[in-house]
């Protein structure tokens, strides 16, 4: 009888969804998979020993909530069980506006990784940086804790503090941080000239109207005069909403794919590929990533990269190139799943190796020296020759540019050199 224990402990819905789970492993392997009853025997066996004996009386439902957490969270560092709370904060998310601090978080040996801060929130103006680790959440250890749960606890109540203790790469001791929690209402996409000719467009995250926004920025620096060049700038851009990926490839790409799913399942093959209308036309561009840039900004890099449509330009970025399907359970209740890979219109995979630029460019900080009073030139001789007087050149270059954001700078230079060798410059 000992067989039947499983049916009187576990609750005949879970252990259909368990039944369920290998019939459908039935239909995606060649070969028949059995219900491995040692297993659920085992995991009946620990269920009843929790209930018996911990220390405090713990619910079925909680039990067994947490167990489909552990079942997810074990796959890989972005699958996961979205309770009500979690399922609604990622509607919320996609549609551009939440409270928090404004960071997007992974997990990484049982902490939380920042993988990038978002633009104009308390994170960024705090200092918080791509690759820090957040060890604690106010006075609690967060190691061990589900990403939800660390997530759920840095929001709160509007204008209340927050302390984080951080680990960073080059500094030897923890440190602490205080940020004010904010309503973040994102702008994903901020343009500007850089100088006469030659704009710069930001990515902060990809968006349901990202692509919209893409459009009326590329049209508002072509308003301010003939555009030579631009900077697309994708560091520290998490991702976000694949189709806004693809939208923004396709506004410099007027043909050919774009990226391309693959999974077990049929309906995980994807392809994507660019529409003839074209925004942004042929102007030369330059693409910045680094370590921060992840999932769909890679999605971007990478298409534009195989097309060589744009040069990119900076750091490896995150290599996150695994896509996640919402797959609902209930009314609020969902699993997020990581159900393929994606790659590059040339095949490549950017799980774990992520974006290589052509051009690296480390952040760096760069001073200028100040000119020898005493150096010697030709109008400094005596009697040297007159020359003609030179033509009055605007460049409205901001000066402090390599000062302030050197791997902007150095795309700037580019751009500058890319025209100058354009066929039709000539």
């Amino acid at each position: 009888m000992k067989g039947l224990r499983i049916y009187q402990l576990l609750p005949i819905s879970l252990f259909a969804l368990m039944c369920a789970q290998f019939v459908l492993a039935e239909e995606v392997e060649t070969e028949a998979t059995t219900i491995p009853v040692e297993e659920l025997r085992l995991f009946a066996e620990v269920f009843d020993r929790i209930k018996s004996a911990y220390v405090e009386p713990v619910s079925d439902k909680k039990l067994l909530e947490d167990a489909i957490r552990g079942m997810l969270s074990g796959l890989d560092p972005h699958s996961a069980y979205l309770d009500a709370q979690a399922f609604e904060n990622l509607q919320v998310h996609t549609s551009g506006q939440f409270g928090g601090l404004g960071i997007e978080v992974g997990l990484q040996d049982g902490f939380i990784r920042v993988i990038a801060p978002i633009d104009d929130t308390p994170a960024q103006r705090a200092g918080i940086q791509a690759g820090d680790l957040i060890t604690k959440i106010g006075d609690e250890s967060i190691q061990g804790v589900s990403l939800n749960e660390a997530v759920d606890k840095m929001r709160g109540k509007i204008g209340t503090p927050v302390t984080l203790t951080l680990m960073r790469e080059g500094i030897e001791k923890p440190f602490e941080l205080t940020l004010e929690r904010a309503s973040i209402s994102v702008t994903s996409v901020r343009h500007r000239l850089l100088e006469t000719g030659y704009g710069m467009i930001r990515v902060s995250q990809f968006q349901n109207n990202t692509a919209e926004q893409l459009t009326r920025s590329i049209d508002a620096l072509r308003a301010m005069g003939e555009l030579k060049g631009l900077v697309l700038d994708l560091r520290n851009n998490p991702g976000g909403v694949l189709q806004a990926a693809v939208q923004v490839s396709d506004a410099f790409l007027s043909e050919g794919l774009i990226v391309y799913t693959d999974g077990r399942l049929p309906n995980s093959e994807l392809s994507f590929s660019a529409t003839p209308e074209t925004p942004a036309g042929d102007i030369p561009l330059v693409v910045l990533i680094n370590a921060g840039s992840a999932s769909a900004s890679e999605i971007v890099a990478g298409a534009l990269q195989d097309h060589r449509r744009a040069i990119v330009m900076g750091t490896d970025s995150f290599g996150k190139g695994s896509v996640q399907t919402i797959l609902p359970v209930s009314v609020d209740r969902g699993v997020k799943l990581t159900t393929a890979r994606y790659y590059t219109p040339n095949g490549r995979s950017i799980q774990a190796d992520g974006i290589r630029p052509d051009v690296v460019v480390e952040d760096a900080r760069i001073t200028r020296i100040e000119a020898e009073a005493n150096e010697l030139r030709e109008r400094n001789l005596s009697g040297h020759l007159l020359g003609e007087e030179p033509a009055e050149i605007s460049h409205n270059t901001d000066d402090t540019l390599g000062q302030r954001d050197y791997q902007l700078y150095e795309a700037l230079n580019l751009l500058k050199a890319l025209n100058i060798l354009r066929p039709d410059q000539g």
